[in-house]
Order: C-alpha cells, then structure tokens, then sequence
C-alpha cells in the first residue's frame, strides 16, 4: 500500500512514531513534514502547506491508497485544499495528544480554535486513532463538555459519530541497550539482582502536569529517614519549569548521578540502564513511552494508580495481586512507603514484566497497524 503521510510537527514522539513505524512497516510510505517548533502555527498554516505540496505531487503522477496523519493537522481545511482525487482518499488521524484536555496551568490559556481543529478534524477521518484507551475515552468526554458550552447549536451528535470510528492503537517502542554498570560493594539491604544503592529514575517533561512536586516529597521523606539511594532525574527542560527542581538539586545533591536533559540517544539509555527503579507522579500523561523504555532495561515501574498506567500494567501483568507491586494510590506518602519496602528488601519478588512486552515493540506494532490500516484502505 501507498500511504500518504502528512505530520505537522515532526519531533518528540510524533517523529518517534513515524519513523519506527516506517522502518518495520510493509508499506510504502510518502512523509511531508514540517519543523517541531511554534505549534500554534504548524496547527494554523499545515493545511495550506500540505495542499500546495500534495497538489505539485498530484500534478506530477504521483498516487496513494490512504492518507495518515496525526492530530497537529487541520483536516477539514486540508481537505477542502486538496485535488479531488486526494479528498477521495480513506483518511486516518493518529492522536498522539488533544488540545482539549492537554494541560495548561491556567484554563483561560486554553484556546478553543485548536480544540474545535481537533474536533474538526476527527468527524472528518475515516478513522480515528489513539494511542491509548485513557486517551480515547478523556477525549471523548471532553468534546461533551466543550460542545455543550455552546450557546446554541451543539453539535453533540459528533461525540458518538467519532466513537463510532475510534479504536486504540499504542505506539511502538525500541528496546533500549543494557549497559554494563560499574558493580559496587552490596549491603545487607541490597537484592541480588541490582545495584546498591537502589538508583531511582524520574523520566519526563519538567513541566507542572508531570507533578515533580509529589515526586521530591517522596524522596525527601527517604532522605529524613536516612535511607540510601541514588537519583536519576532526567528529561527535556524549558525556560519556564517547576521552582522545586531549584531546590531539589541542591537538597539532594549528594544523591544525584545523572539530572537534566541528555543531549543523546546513548546517554538517555545510559540513565535508564543505570537505574533500578522507574517512578511516575505524572498528574497527566496520554500513554507513557518513557515508562516503557525503562522497563524493557528491567527497571521496577512505580506508577500511579490513575490515567493509562493502570491499562499498560494489566497488559504486562495477567495475576491481579501482583499488578500492586507497580501502582501506587498516586500519594508522595504511598509512594515513599513503597520505596521504603524496595530499598530495604534482601530480594524483590520479580513477575516478569518482560513476558509480555513484544506487544509494544516496533516489529509487533507495526505488523498490527499495517493490518488496520489496509482495513481502512478497504
């Protein structure tokens, strides 16, 4: 099949997704993209782009079968840009996120343009798909929500037209390296299977919807009671970020082996790997790739029991009781008596999380989407 391929915003996790897919994917693709930067316009300015570009395209012979693109695209006004010939197409939308329920500290920053855009452009699809069931079903209740703000002629039957066409679809992950970690000498309250101290990551945005806050308070609670750990905490920062990072540095200084953003792939995968423990205090997250990428390194999730995690750990682990090992109430003083538990025990009871895993890796995902698409193509 021919798939043309339009991505408003080719960084992050859009560009991830794209090219895993592409490299395992049976299809031939055709991918126009555009820089991950000012979003706002990318979601304003992509339609007349693409249309001018698909049009040049179009003119010079070249043909598809389906049209994919993700959720950074107005559709509808794309579509009224484009050759009849590519409004004809089957059309799939892939949300990666959703303007929404996408956080913002304060709610009047929300722009209601781009939720309709997202709106807009999921009763235009064909099909619509996400990347997890929390995401689908937030989504959903959300256009209710925002629909019947309207003053008048709420279109409130597009919640069950888009349901009607939405299906789940969890992105692919690569398996990060194991790297060799330096051995240091084991305590009594080291398990046979890590390093000592227990080294504990924190993976994400430094951002206030990923709850830093809930985070350090769990640790500093560790930190009263004398127990020895490491910290990794890492991901992308921007001008604006969470005060408590400031001061956290400097209290936990003399825990911290790796902290801020890792320019390289190598040396994202080097904190992992150097890690026992993945943690989440996440007040917001549409899946979770970072979690996943620490697990397939056989780091220990800790996750709140809340938003998709609960859904990602049900599909790694199929005994109920042992799901609890890997979810927290979503309290910093649940959270720290849980890592309490893990630093002080001689073993750590190990379900294998590894088992199940396959399912999200790029080989088995692509094989899958490659199948539901051609089920869209028809």
């Amino acid at each position: 099949m021919r798939i043309l391929t339009l991505e408003s915003y080719y960084g992050g996790s859009h560009k991830a997704f794209l090219d895993g897919w592409q490299k395992h994917s049976g299809h031939e693709f055709t991918l126009l993209t555009l820089p991950p930067s000012k979003w706002k316009w990318r979601m304003r300015h992509a339609a007349i782009t693409f249309a001018k570009q698909v049009n040049d395209l179009v003119k010079n012979g070249e043909e598809w079968d389906v049209l994919f693109c993700s959720d950074m695209l107005n559709l509808a006004e794309f579509c009224g840009l484009a050759n009849k010939s590519i409004q004809q197409l089957p059309k799939v939308v892939y949300f990666h996120e959703n303007q929404l329920t996408y956080p913002v500290q304060v709610a009047s920053e929300r722009d209601y343009q781009y939720c309709m855009t997202n709106i807009t452009t999921a009763v235009t699809a064909d099909a619509v798909w996400f990347n997890s069931a929390f995401h689908r079903d937030e989504f959903l209740e959300a256009i209710a929500k925002f629909l019947k703000r309207m003053p008048d002629y709420q279109p409130v039957e597009v919640v069950e037209q888009i349901r009607q066409k939405s299906s789940v679809h969890p992105p692919g992950i690569d398996p990060v390296k194991r790297v060799q970690v330096q051995p240091v000498l084991a305590t009594e309250h080291t398990s046979p299977r890590f390093t000592s101290p227990v080294r504990i990551l924190w993976a994400a945005r430094w951002e206030h919807d990923k709850n830093p806050e809930d985070f350090f308070a769990a640790m500093k609670t560790l930190k009263k009671k004398g127990l020895d750990f490491r910290l990794n905490v890492i991901g992308e920062q921007f001008r604006d970020q969470p005060e408590v990072f400031g001061w956290a540095k400097e209290y936990f200084a003399d825990h911290i082996d790796h902290w801020g953003y890792q320019p390289s792939r190598d040396e994202y995968a080097t904190a992992l790997a150097e890690s026992d423990i993945v943690v989440s205090t996440a007040n917001h997250e549409f899946f979770g790739i970072g979690m996943l990428e620490a697990i397939t390194v056989g780091c220990h999730p800790l996750l709140p029991n809340r938003l998709s995690y609960p859904s990602i750990i049900e599909s790694l682990v199929e005994d109920e009781q042992q799901r609890q090992a890997y979810l927290y109430d979503g309290t910093p003083k649940h959270l720290a008596a849980k890592l309490e538990a893990l630093i002080k025990a001689t073993a750590w009871a190990q379900p294998t999380l590894q088992k199940n895993l396959p399912q999200y890796l790029w080989p088995q995902r692509a094989k899958h989407m490659d199948k539901e698409i051609r089920v869209n193509q028809c």
